[in-house]
């Protein structure tokens, strides 16, 4: 039984290469331009002031509130704040 499996996993190792090969590579899109979509209010990036009256609704203090909205700044979730 053995040897059936070894012959299984060889014939399965040769056959990998040519099922690589025989897929045909993606053709790439041409582009018109950079697109420019107009983002829905309910929508990423939310205003600063949102995030801190968010924060602390749930129960953050002042400093952590701003730390969090800052961090989510930084991950482009929140607009920054207008200074």
């Amino acid at each position: 039984m053995s040897v059936v499996s070894a012959a299984v996993v060889v014939l399965g190792a040769l056959s990998l290469p040519a099922v690589a090969q025989a897929r045909p590579a993606a053709a790439p899109i041409p582009s018109a331009g950079p697109v420019v979509h107009a983002v829905p209010a309910d929508q990423p990036p939310f205003p600063y002031a949102d995030c801190i009256s968010a924060a602390r609704k749930k129960g953050e203090s002042a400093s952590y509130a701003k730390w969090h909205c800052d961090e989510l700044v930084k991950k482009g979730w929140v607009k920054p704040p207008k200074r």
